[in-house]
């Protein structure tokens, strides 16, 4: 890559093509990407580089305290959780879409934080911001 180059580059900051210039032309030469196909190549390169990015500056920002999922909840050491209701309501979204909170009560030991998490975890994952609060 050019100076002039190099520069407009950080100017928009276009950290995927500074530090993948050389592979992006490597790729280009191999498949023989026709111009319109190597620009789409490099942009949807770096939009995903920048999603990934924003992404985990959400996680950080979160202050998630451990990475738990909805994957790997026990519900089957904690019976009174209704699994059903619980994956429905993690499944359709419908509380971020309603603008609703939820609000995770029961004893020590329950699962809050785990679910808390998963949840935050997925909503980070499509897109928002936030964050959990203990009391």
């Amino acid at each position: 890559m050019n100076e002039e180059l190099l520069k407009m580059s950080k100017y928009l900051r276009l950290t995927g093509l500074i530090n993948n210039w050389d592979y992006y032309q490597e790729i280009a030469l191999k498949d023989n990407l026709s111009h319109t196909r190597f620009i789409e190549f490099i942009i949807e390169e770096e939009y995903k580089m920048k999603k990934e990015n924003s992404r985990i500056l959400r996680m950080k920002k979160a202050k998630i305290p451990e990475n738990l999922t909805i994957e790997t909840f026990p519900f089957e050491r904690q019976s009174k959780i209704n699994k059903n209701k619980v994956l429905n309501l993690y499944d359709n979204f419908d509380y971020i879409n309603q603008n609703r909170n939820i609000i995770w009560i029961g004893p020590t030991g329950v699962g809050k934080t785990g679910l808390a998490t998963s949840f935050l975890m997925q909503a980070i994952n499509r897109g928002y911001k936030g964050y959990i609060r203990t009391s």
